[in-house]
């Protein structure tokens, strides 16, 4: 086998006990495209998804011994934007684990993090070869440079980022792919455990067991928006937002119900109500559809994107759910996010979107560089104010690749010591202080507010109402498992991961 695609997983370190049923297993969008892209070019190539299959690090290497790959690459890129560097969690004692015992492998690592941070990741981890880029050429031309055995010449090999005589070298990153459809269609499902997948608890309320089949498919990649907070254009760079054929994707999804019989879909997209035309195409293809009525679509959407007046041909297309980032309560905090928004037209479109018979996730944040107490309770505020079907709560991070990360640098801010810390969800989670609230009452704030919404009586009515009692009691459920945190409990574990503080 040429190349072994390796999905790092890490579910316990993420998301801690909630892994175990409530989080979504979503099929690894950077695995799928880079193994299309690969094997189009006449490489063999296989997914090895160690998260769906729940497969632990000697698990992971005793394949690897089986199958003997040229090549090994471990794609940390996660199922949202701000997911990378959580997975070097599980992605970093991988591959030392690989090294240890199959110390001649070959390994290259891609994904966000390790775009916003190669030569640091080069000199942190036990690999080879990083990727500066997307990855697909990058992988690509060094498969081709390996095939000249001991002249290989990786200087050649675009957006590599490798060692010669115990120097770090770093090529010019490779151009972005154009014609996604063409060469990145991902269509390798068949290498996938797809009976391993699951949606999100909150997409199937009201029939849980719809969970299952599920599938994730993208129609666009990047984002032209600058939002502090946010890392997803590390492997693209700024503005560099590109659109699949709107057939192309339909395609897809009919493949998927077809083949597999997935109802159950998420929209990877950052921003996929943005594009009228792109909308419009994909949306009036689905809903002439025969099984339209039976799907179960979720994307993301920014409230200044949401057109009332096209949101009832989005329900006609299946898509049930809507996530807006909301992040803040507070105008001024909203700003200073890079993300200008009149509060009234928030209440107006999470309105609108409901009429047309789409629940609402909104998205919050709590932590923001001029949060203090005030604007934070004003985002919880606002947040039961709205009431949407289901809330995501975060702590501010300072991700690799977002400017709020070059922020920290800059200033000195104190960063999570592990990579794991990174995570929203793990017991070393360590949000950023701010002015006037530190670390330690964010993430209280955080976490209380969590309780505070799912735990509000007119939020279980609305549940009850729409959803029905066994909604509510899985919410109920859901609540009663409260995350431990290292920061509120005081140093009392080993740590989990690398450390990942060091400047």
């Amino acid at each position: 086998m040429d190349l072994l695609l390796i999905n790092p997983g890490g579910r316990n370190l993420i998301y801690q006990d909630l892994g175990v049923e409530m989080s979504a297993v979503e099929p690894p969008l950077w695995c799928r495209l880079i193994a299309g892209y690969v094997a189009d070019r006449g490489y063999s190539v296989q997914i090895l998804d160690s998260e769906a299959e729940n497969l632990g690090t000697n698990s992971v290497v005793s394949v690897l011994a089986t199958l003997k790959p040229r090549l090994v690459g471990i794609i940390a890129y996660g199922h949202h934007p701000s997911a990378s560097t959580q997975q070097m969690a599980a992605a970093g004692p991988l591959s030392r684990a690989i090294k240890e015992t199959i110390p001649e492998q070959l390994i290259i690592i891609a994904g966000g993090h390790v775009a916003a941070l190669p030569e640091r990741t080069m000199q942190e981890e036990a690999v080879d070869f990083g990727c500066n880029g997307e990855g697909p050429i990058t992988i690509h031309q060094l498969l081709q440079a390996l095939d000249a055995g001991s002249s290989a010449d990786f200087s050649r090999v675009e957006g590599l980022v490798w060692r010669e005589q115990g120097k770090i070298r770093q090529n010019p990153s490779s151009p972005l792919i154009k014609d996604l459809d063409s060469d990145l269609h991902g269509n390798v499902w068949h290498l996938l455990p797809m009976e391993k997948y699951r949606a999100h608890n909150w997409q199937c309320f009201g029939d849980l067991a719809s969970r299952q089949p599920y599938a994730a498919i993208y129609t666009t990649l990047g984002c032209p928006y600058k939002c502090t907070f946010c890392c997803i254009n590390a492997p693209f760079g700024t503005n560099r937002y590109r659109m699949r054929r709107p057939e192309k994707v339909v395609e897809e999804i009919d493949y998927l119900y077809h083949t597999y019989g997935v109802k159950t879909f998420k929209i990877i997209d950052e921003m996929f109500v943005l594009n009228d035309g792109h909308v419009d195409g994909i949306c009036r293809r689905l809903a002439a559809k025969p099984y339209a009525h039976e799907l179960n679509v979720w994307a993301y959407a920014r409230v200044d994107t949401v057109k009332p007046d096209r949101l009832q041909m989005i329900r006609e297309a299946g898509i049930r759910w809507l996530a807006l980032g909301i992040e803040s309560g507070s105008e001024h905090v909203r700003d200073g996010a890079e993300k200008s928004l009149d509060q009234q037209d928030i209440v107006d479109i999470v309105k609108a979107i409901r009429r047309a018979g789409i629940n609402v996730i909104g998205n919050y944040i709590f932590g923001l560089p001029d949060d203090d107490r005030d604007t934070m309770q004003q985002t919880l505020d606002l947040a039961k104010t709205l009431n949407c079907e289901f809330a995501n709560f975060y702590s501010a991070m300072a991700y690799p690749g977002s400017p709020l990360y070059r922020m920290a640098v800059q200033n000195g801010w104190e960063l999570p010591e592990f990579w794991s810390g990174f995570s929203q969800h793990s017991y070393d989670c360590k949000p950023l202080p701010t002015e006037r609230v530190s670390s330690a009452e964010v993430l209280r704030f955080r976490d209380n507010a969590f309780h505070e919404y799912f735990e509000n009586p007119i939020y279980l009515q609305m549940v009850q109402e729409k959803f029905g009692d066994q909604t509510v009691r899985h919410i109920m459920e859901m609540t009663n498992r409260r995350l431990r945190r290292k920061l509120l409990e005081g140093p009392t574990h080993p740590p989990l991961a690398r450390a990942a503080a060091s400047m």
